[in-house]
């Protein structure tokens, strides 16, 4: 199954500025991300951006960077773009979408998105982790997955919400926005407008969901530190700290 990861990243970020490129341990965030999709050593790994300065930095790394537009509305239409450029033959079977602002993500957790292809019928596979600490379960900036249990790793999505669900006893999960898209599935979603419970809860997977395409969820350890705004970047940067440049 021949895999491509990409990762869309764009400057015009509102809570934190030229975000790819904020300094952590002397290299661009992007960079990192980048260092980490390429250790998990699954399949050709690409930034696809809309600006120069961000390829310029990547490419400076040395690591492979595309130019996309400027005017897409998600970071699956950015991928899509990219993949048709750099795969106008078709043969890429499976796309791994790692978003740019994850500079500590563990090249294992990459890795853990592509599992559950094993089930030929899974259109979309992402990442999810069983929620532990209370105040999460409530907080509607934490997206849960709400899926049929797949043995002891797995859910198959039934929907995903910022509501606190299933109601009763029982595991919650935080879901983790890393996907992976046979190509069929990510040719499919894009051509897709934005469905109607995707506009209400602001998640375009549940596009996906609605025109009845099987998204599976693995479950994982850790949710990674995804960098929103100047605290988390500390944090990254804390994280980070012994990393050399």
């Amino acid at each position: 199954m021949s895999q491509l990861v990409l990762i869309p990243a764009r400057l015009a970020a509102t809570r934190l500025p030229r975000k790819p490129l904020a300094d952590i341990a002397g290299r661009p965030m992007i960079v990192h991300v980048a260092e980490r999709a390429s250790a998990a050593r699954i399949g050709r790994v690409v930034v696809a951006t809309d600006d120069a300065a961000i390829l310029d930095v990547v490419t400076a790394a040395g690591f492979e960077a595309v130019m996309t537009g400027a005017g897409h509305p998600s970071g699956s239409d950015r991928i899509h773009e990219a993949l048709r450029k750099l795969d106008p033959d078709g043969a890429v079977e499976t796309v791994v979408n790692v978003q740019g602002d994850l500079p500590t993500i563990e090249p294992e957790t990459i890795r853990a998105v592509l599992a559950p292809f094993e089930a030929p019928a899974c259109d979309i596979a992402t990442l999810c982790v069983e929620i532990v600490h209370e105040a999460e379960k409530t907080n509607p900036n934490v997206v849960k997955v709400v899926g049929s249990p797949l043995g002891e790793r797995r859910l198959r999505a039934l929907y995903f919400t910022r509501a606190t669900a299933p109601h009763g006893e029982g595991p919650l999960y935080h879901h983790v926005g890393l996907y992976a898209y046979r190509r069929a599935a990510l040719e499919r979603f894009v051509a897709l407008g934005p469905s109607v419970l995707e506009r209400r809860e602001k998640l375009e997977q549940l596009r996906a969901l609605e025109a009845g395409m099987r998204i599976d969820a693995e479950i994982v350890n850790a949710v990674p530190l995804g960098v929103d705004g100047p605290d988390d970047l500390e944090a990254a940067r804390r994280a980070l700290a012994g990393a050399t440049a």
